[in-house]
């Protein structure tokens, strides 16, 4: 009888090692397919920082590939410079998003000065023509001073509000901005302005009421870029970030 033949040392270093290496890939495997498992279930995006108070790097001037000079950062504020200050070297500089945005939320805070006017626009496309030809505008202005009969917070021609929760010139404001194809919303300092859908019935018949309905192409886009309008008056914003949806 041949006698009992037992493993070496090696062989058994060998087995051991294996067995571990096989045990991590299977538990690497499982945590990926768990990762993306929640990945997939995840119900919105993550929030995207637009601007910080530090630098306009995800900023272009509109029809430019360089940011405009008639913006400045001052403070951890994004502030359009007025056409007075500016004097002859202003020429009406708007600011877009390098990248476009189909369903987000968006939030920031704005700032008006006396009387001021300006406007957040979304689904702007580049043309020949001012961003406000393509992309719908939420007034941005002085809602006590302010000369456009068009109120703060509203969606400029199309859907006014019955409320008013705008603080005074020089006090800071909190807008947040839902735009999916099921729901939009606008919001000013926690109330709800408006509730729409855009590119519904209702929005349409809105559209064709307007002096939109003459522009052709006027709120089609679904996708576009976030616009901060330069209306010759000082105007800021901060806090700006968004979130794809």
């Amino acid at each position: 009888m041949s006698p009992p033949h037992f493993p070496t040392c090696e062989l058994l270093m060998k087995t051991y090692i294996f067995a571990a290496v096989t045990l991590c890939v299977s538990t690497l495997l499982a945590n990926s397919h768990a990762a993306k498992a929640d990945d997939t279930a995840a119900p919105t995006g993550k929030w995207e920082t637009l601007f910080d108070g530090s630098n306009l790097d995800a900023w272009r001037e509109y029809n430019r590939d360089s940011v405009t000079s008639g913006w400045k950062i001052e403070g951890n504020a994004l502030t359009c410079i007025s056409h007075k200050d500016q004097g002859d070297a202003a020429r009406g500089e708007n600011l877009i998003t390098k990248e476009k945005f189909d369903a987000f939320e968006l939030e920031l805070d704005f700032k008006v000065t006396p009387a001021a006017n300006s406007g957040v626009m979304f689904h702007v496309v580049e043309t020949k023509k001012p961003p406000y030809y393509t992309g719908p505008e939420i007034q941005i202005q002085d809602h006590k001073g302010g000369h456009d009969p068009q109120k703060c917070g509203w969606l400029y021609q199309l859907y006014p509000s019955e409320t008013d929760s705008t603080k005074p010139a020089g006090e800071w404001n909190h807008l947040r901005v839902l735009i999916t194809p099921a729901k939009c919303q606008i919001e000013v300092n926690g109330v709800l302005y408006s509730e729409f859908v855009k590119g519904s019935d209702d929005w349409n018949e809105r559209v064709a009421k307007s002096k939109f309905g003459k522009w052709e192409g006027f709120g089609e886009p679904t996708n576009g870029h976030i616009c901060l309008q330069d209306h010759n008056d000082e105007v800021s914003y901060r806090n700006i970030r968004i979130r794809r949806l």
